[in-house]
């Protein structure tokens, strides 16, 4: 078992495709409206013009496109705003702790897993149990003495026996003391909010040694 801080710069790096929108050219707009009625009035018949009833019927209808076009814009412009202040206020949670409401790990049988505890009081002493979908202790690990922080761990894969388990989801859960002997307990999922990162209009707060998508945080606090 290996337990180690993290390092700051040990971030989780992703790729992200941007989509390319194109223009719908069935759909006429305010400019295409106005072409067509100058070509109309242009082309008219001399003798027989066009009817003045026929002229303020399109006419408003022009007016009314290009509102609903200016109150189209608006709103996109408030929805952007919206958005923009939403994702800035999310740096106020910074040095808040996030819980993603799960302390699951996954394992594949034969290979070791890595995972981090967050340990908001100093350690005077601690253990780290493993446990199965039913609850039952598979491993101990032993946490050692360290100031608190963040601590990234490595489980071999195997029980107390030694023996290598299942692949499957596991549970990790931590008892330890502080300094003070009060007995406390945390556990995977809960990390303080170190950072906040915007990317491709999509906001995300680092955890630990990686960033996670602010959507799947449960709860701050």
């Amino acid at each position: 078992m290996a337990i180690t801080s993290t390092g700051l710069n040990a971030a989780t790096n992703a790729e992200y495709a941007a989509s390319n929108k194109t223009k719908d050219k069935s759909v006429l707009g305010k400019d295409d409206f106005m072409k067509l009625l100058l070509v109309e009035l242009q082309h008219q018949d001399p003798t027989e013009p066009m009817d003045s009833e026929k002229i303020l019927n399109q006419t408003s209808q022009l007016a009314g496109l290009e509102a609903t076009e200016n109150t189209n814009k608006a709103l996109a412009a408030l929805a952007a705003s919206m958005s923009s202040s939403q994702q800035f206020s999310t740096i106020s949670a910074i040095g808040k702790t996030a819980d993603l409401g799960s302390n699951a790990i996954t394992l594949d049988k034969g290979k070791s897993t890595n995972f981090e505890v967050y340990f908001p009081d100093n350690i005077k002493k601690g253990t780290i149990d493993i446990l199965d979908k039913n609850g039952n202790k598979v491993k101990t690990l032993d946490v050692g003495t360290n100031s608190k922080g963040v601590y990234k761990f490595e489980w071999d894969g195997t029980n107390q026996n030694k023996n290598a388990v299942d692949s499957g989801i596991y549970y990790a859960t931590a008892s330890y003391t502080n300094p003070a002997g009060d007995a406390l307990k945390t556990r995977v999922g809960a990390y303080p909010i170190e950072s906040v990162k915007f990317d491709s209009g999509k906001t995300y707060v680092k955890l630990g040694s990686s960033y996670v998508p602010l959507e799947n945080v449960k709860e701050v606090y």
